[in-house]
């Protein structure tokens, strides 16, 4: 059976090459892009690639660059995008999480993204915001910085985006939606893919393989992206090193890994060093992903190629598979939960005068939340293949979100917010328990479109605690609009009293998605200093789907340039 594949077709009013912005003289500037959404019926046999490479449309521009991107919506179903990542400082109408800040852009239809990006450099990604389709539609932003502003790390030869994703042999649209009816777990993708291509573990897809081409002795940054649907992802080349330098378009103090964890929705750069000589050898770069989750899950892995140039500059594998050994990394096991911790323990912030980490040391409000599974009533004369005869579900502090029918920012600037939503979100869990201990007997949720509502520049301490309802299990929770410090995490449940004297309030890592560890807390800090109406959510679709999320409404401040302007003129209604 043939999946629905939303394709991206690109055209941009200026036109780029692979970092097409490395010698740009004009800083700032405004950079035009269109983006027209068709679809198309392909299997993942069909995907054969000559040259090793998958081409899918990227946004480049400089740190303080305005961006304006028009959406033209040729695809039979609604459509929204996100520019993750992005902090949208005042341009909340750019956002794009369909029902939240916009109503989605239907069929035939189209609306103009516009934003500016502020002080920062990096790799970040766009994505379809609705529904399951960001499957399909999603692609790198790559952040120079201004003009004269170095990398605090070598200048590397060559620098390239490398996209985990999946492959999915039926729609996605289907899949969600016969989920949600039946109330148990999805279907799981068919395939990983490294840009796009699954790789030759997978039937017929030896020609479909990912190959970064290198030369001896070069230095090579590579901008990873997770972009899968459900999972997190280990990654590794084989008997190379990698330098961690940037995470979520932040940069970090440098570290080195053989193997690194990049959960949906956060992205990496690393330096990759090449050997100084023409090994006889192909080495290969694996993915698979990393489970705590009971459910069902895609236990492949996809491959890519490491070649090496030889001195004419061809690539040393004109048989490859053929001739050369295959190396293949070492990776932890799939549920190595201390390997996860250990490694993201190793984030720190640059923490410099020129990259400053600014985190909030005194707290004007803190918050507790829960988040994990639970699960809703079957409705009558209905089977649900949920836990017990139920349907599956997720939560923030036991409430599971319920999308509008009127995008949230809209009912907020309007002042129109009664019988769209309530802001009595709860601060901390109605009903304590030992979240991670023996789960209580009562695993239903309740639903409802709550918001907390926070004065503009009200410093927030945020606690994340998983729970064991239905099983522990790893989240990761991507906060819109803002960039939060994480100041700790740890095992079991979060003891307030002891837990802050351990928190890292001096070079804690800067970021947009974190992981809240399986059986464990995370917490973060952030300053409320952009107005508007902030999604946050598990970056695991199915859990986004089941209700783990909420909102964040932050008022306008007291100067012009701390309000919200009023919505463009072609903002989608719905």
């Amino acid at each position: 059976m043939a999946a629905v594949v939303f394709l991206l077709v690109l055209s941009a009013l200026c036109s780029f090459t692979e970092l097409e912005l490395a010698h740009a003289r004009d800083a700032p500037i405004t950079r035009h892009y269109k983006f027209n959404d068709e679809e198309c019926d392909e299997t993942v046999c069909d995907k054969a690639n000559n040259h090793g490479e998958w081409a899918v449309p990227r946004i480049v521009a400089r740190d303080g660059d305005r961006v304006i991107v028009k959406v033209v919506n040729h695809i039979t179903n609604n459509i929204t995008f996100h520019w993750h990542g992005i902090r949208q400082l005042r341009s909340g109408w750019a956002d794009g999480p369909a029902y939240i800040t916009q109503c989605p852009i239907q069929s035939g239809q189209s609306y103009t993204y516009n934003f500016t990006i502020a002080g920062q450099r990096g790799t970040l990604f766009y994505h379809a915001h609705i529904s399951w389709i960001r499957a399909t539609v999603h692609g790198p932003i790559i952040i120079l910085p201004k003009r004269g502003v170095l990398y605090p790390f070598p200048k590397p030869h060559k620098e390239v985006p490398v996209l985990f994703g999946e492959w999915w042999n039926k729609d996605t649209e289907a899949v969600i939606s016969q989920a949600l009816r039946t109330g148990g777990g999805p279907n799981v993708s068919d395939s990983y893919t490294i840009n796009g291509l699954p790789g030759l573990l997978y039937n017929c897809s030896s020609k479909d393989t990912f190959k970064l081409r290198v030369s001896p002795r070069k230095t090579y940054l590579l901008r990873l992206i997770n972009a899968a649907l459900n999972d997190e992802l280990s990654f590794s080349i084989a008997n190379h090193t990698l330098t961690v330098v940037e995470a979520d378009a932040v940069y970090v103090k440098p570290f080195q890994t053989d193997v690194l964890l990049i959960t949906p929705g956060q992205t990496t750069n690393v330096l990759l060093q090449a050997k100084p000589y023409i090994p006889n050898t192909t080495f290969l770069m694996v993915a698979r992903p990393y489970v705590t989750g009971l459910g069902t899950f895609d236990n492949s892995t996809t491959v890519g190629v490491l070649q090496y140039k030889t001195k004419q500059g061809q690539s040393n594998s004109t048989s490859l598979f053929i001739n050369l050994p295959l190396i293949m990394p070492t990776l932890p096991a799939l549920n190595n939960t201390n390997f996860a911790a250990n490694f993201s323990s190793k984030f720190r912030s640059l923490a410099s005068s020129q990259f400053p980490a600014n985190v909030p040391r005194v707290v004007d409000g803190r918050f507790f939340f829960t988040v994990g599974l639970g699960s809703s009533p079957c409705p009558k004369n209905q089977t649900c293949h949920g836990p017990n005869g139920t349907k599956f579900s997720a939560s923030v502090n036991n409430v599971s979100f319920a999308l509008p029918a009127t995008a949230l920012l809209q009912a907020h600037f309007s002042s129109q917010s009664a019988g769209i939503y309530t802001a009595d979100f709860p601060r901390t869990p109605l009903i304590p328990f030992n979240y991670t201990g023996t789960p209580p007997n009562n695993t239903k949720v309740i639903n409802g479109t709550k918001v907390v509502v926070l004065r503009f520049n009200t410093s927030v301490e945020l606690v994340m605690q998983d729970t064991s309802i239905l099983g522990a299990e790893a989240h990761p929770l991507h906060l819109h609009g803002f960039n939060f410090f994480v100041v700790g995490q740890g095992f079991g449940n979060y003891d307030p009293i002891e837990d802050p004297a351990n928190f890292n309030l001096v070079d804690p890592v800067e970021r947009n998605t974190v992981c809240v560890p399986s059986g464990g807390w995370v917490a973060i800090r952030f300053l409320a200093d952009n107005p508007g109406v902030w999604f946050m959510h598990c970056h695991f679709d199915v859990h986004l789907s089941w209700g783990l999320k909420m909102a964040w409404v932050v008022l306008d401040g007291p100067l012009p340039s701390q309000k919200l302007p009023p919505p463009p003129l072609d903002l989608p209604k719905c």
